[in-house]
């Protein structure tokens, strides 16, 4: 496998590795003592990489963390297998699963939390929901329940907002656009809809695009939007409880996701604290960071 994505600075305490699970390579950022027994496992969104959780890995370090942020499957440096079916959302739980227990396996843990944004938390939804590993926290940034997002899919005012997960299903055609002028729609997909543009420096916006560029890295990237409409038995959600403390963070000017995706979430998950940050982007965590880590830290300690 390549050299990593992205290369952390010393100064963060960030470190990376290859790891091998579920018959695949991950690349790999982690953070903390390797020996706490506290375990977080953060999941990147698209067109992301583990590097979006770059300001809150040393955070939760700092608060006695282990913190681990793989790139997902065709992320990255990771393994990136062929074929839409590779993509399913048992496939992506699996991976969660294996790396959970990967880290057990290297240190024993009294406490396990799931950290997530955009595709990272469909998955992480899922997998609260399947109770897949037990899990003690689950942290969600800006993705509804599945029950609420089945339900607002009804409505054009969502359904106008979810454009791009129809037009991901055609052929070569999305890889082509988001890749065309330096993978420009790449960096576009930040900066043009952050709130606070500084957090995306074109250093920033150069990491994402080269990612992106990887040879097979775009296909595999949409291939999650093709897998989800065409298997969504791989998602079934049965009666669709979410048991575990939850806590979600929602950026309020999230130009795909209407904020009526928050409504009567507690239906699925009664132990539920809700963040809304106002004018702040769909890349939450990256947009504000304070704010995003003050949240979580507050959360954790409550």
């Amino acid at each position: 496998m390549g050299e990593f994505s992205w290369v952390a600075d010393p100064a963060s305490g960030i470190r990376q590795r290859f790891v091998e699970a579920n018959g695949l390579k991950f690349e790999l950022a982690e953070a903390g003592d390797a020996k706490a027994t506290k375990f977080a496992i953060l999941l990147h969104g698209f067109p992301e990489l583990n590097f979006s959780w770059r300001h809150q890995m040393p955070e939760l370090a700092a608060q006695g963390w282990r913190v681990w942020a793989p790139n997902l499957r065709g992320y990255g440096a990771s393994s990136r297998p062929e074929g839409v079916p590779a993509y399913r959302m048992d496939k992506l739980m699996a991976d969660v699963a294996t790396l959970i227990d990967l880290a057990k396996a290297e240190a024993p843990t009294d406490e396990i939390m799931l950290v997530a944004h955009d595709w990272g938390a469909v998955i992480a939804w899922n997998f609260a929901i399947q109770k897949v590993r037990p899990l003690d926290r689950l942290v969600i940034m800006n993705v509804p329940h599945p029950k609420c997002a089945e339900r607002e899919l009804k409505h054009w005012r969502q359904r106008k907002k979810s454009w791009y997960i129809f037009f991901f299903q055609l052929p070569w055609l999305p890889e082509k656009m988001m890749l065309a002028n330096d993978a420009k729609a790449v960096r576009q997909a930040f900066f043009n809809t952050a709130a606070n543009k500084d957090r995306f420096s074109e250093a920033d916006l150069d990491i994402y695009a080269a990612a992106a560029q990887r040879p097979g890295a775009m296909h595999a990237m949409v291939n999650y939007y093709r897998a989800l409409v065409r298997y969504p038995e791989a998602r079934e959600v049965g009666d669709a409880m979410v048991d575990t403390p939850t806590l979600v963070i929602w950026g309020e000017n999230d130009l795909a996701l209407d904020i009526h995706l928050l409504d009567g979430m507690e239906q699925w998950v009664p132990n539920l604290t809700v963040h809304r940050l106002p004018g702040i982007s769909h890349w939450v965590q990256q947009d504000a960071p304070e704010e995003v880590n003050r949240l979580l830290g507050d959360w954790l300690k409550g």
